[in-house]
């Protein structure tokens, strides 16, 4: 996927598009219905699939005070799109400039002069333009002017919970540690990605070593608890089963910032030190507390590496 990071670095001869607009934040089912229908689109049109994003939030700018956090970072949206088999996405930057852009000139000047588009695909809620003044019907309007269609796509509902998909959604989800639905969400597991760093060690004094990962991470990290799930090491491809400890260790108080670490099952000699893994998070075994010392502590962390190994290996718990 080629990425754009300004319309004048569109080539002349880049030929006609059919163009997504949206955040995109999480690449969730609901965007991703919009990317199948885009490359529906595309095909009828002889076009090529273009996603047309943003470098942030714009509330970020406009409204900081009502900015939630990005679900994922704009690096990792860029390579969930690219996965999606995109031929192009053009990261906008959305600044001042941006935001005082009119509608009619977002259209005029992103859209036809250097994407040369042949159909939009946008959402039933999609706002662009000064002050949000750019619509669906506002699309359909000037679409006769510049010669291209314009296609709204519904919104997609989880058919178990009734409830439209969003990233909304996705944040509160992550926020009670839900991460089983959150997934069903995304259509994709949860996941962080990260280098392995050195920590205070006192999950290996324990005798449960963990991989700590690093405060930058690549998305929004659930709910503070314990959980099953799994440590993808891309240094060497392997995939391990895992518990994964999220919270700042309220038994011991000495750690300042939340820390994502995961034990991997039965592999206690790993050195994973400096490598870049993915934590994976299949499902809530418990909330985090703080415990009356170290002997009930050692328990219940034996007890949720059972329970971990049990949900991973498709056993039942008791």
């Amino acid at each position: 996927m080629i990425v754009f990071r300004d319309p004048r670095e569109v080539p002349a001869d880049f030929g006609r598009s059919a163009v997504a607009i949206g955040k995109f934040d999480g690449v969730h089912a609901g965007h991703r219905a919009v990317i199948d229908q885009l490359k529906t689109d595309a095909v009828a049109s002889h076009a090529r699939t273009v996603a047309v994003t943003f470098d942030r939030n714009p509330l970020a700018l406009l409204r900081p005070d009502l900015c939630p956090e990005n679900v994922i970072t704009v690096e990792r949206k860029l390579e969930l799109l690219g996965e999606l088999g995109l031929d192009a996405t053009l990261m906008l930057t959305f600044d001042h400039a941006l935001a005082s852009l009119s509608a009619e000139d977002f259209v005029t000047n992103i859209l036809v002069n250097a994407l040369r588009v042949s159909t939009v695909l946008v959402g039933s809620d999609f706002r662009f333009g000064h002050r949000g003044a750019g619509t669906p019907a506002l699309l359909r309007e000037l679409g006769p002017k510049h010669d291209f269609t314009v296609d709204v796509v519904e919104d997609v509902f989880l058919e178990d919970e009734g409830r439209r998909v969003s990233s909304s959604w996705i944040r509160e989800l992550l926020a009670e540690g839900n991460v089983k639905t959150a997934a069903e969400v995304l259509e994709r597991p949860v996941e962080v990605r990260g280098e392995v760093v050195h920590g205070l060690k006192r999950g290996r004094e324990l005798g449960f070593p963990t991989a700590n990962l690093s405060e930058i991470v690549d998305a929004l990290v659930p709910a503070d608890g314990v959980y099953a799930g799994w440590l993808v090491d891309h240094d060497t491809g392997m995939r391990h089963p895992a518990a994964i400890s999220v919270g700042t260790n309220p038994t011991f108080d000495d750690v300042l910032v939340r820390q994502v670490e995961a034990h991997v099952l039965d592999e206690d000699s790993l050195d994973l030190y400096g490598h870049d893994v993915t934590v994976e998070f299949t499902e809530r075994l418990r909330g985090m507390v703080a415990f009356e010392g170290i002997d009930s502590l050692m328990a219940q962390m034996s007890a949720d590496v059972v329970a971990a190994r049990a949900l991973l290996t498709g056993e039942v718990r008791a």
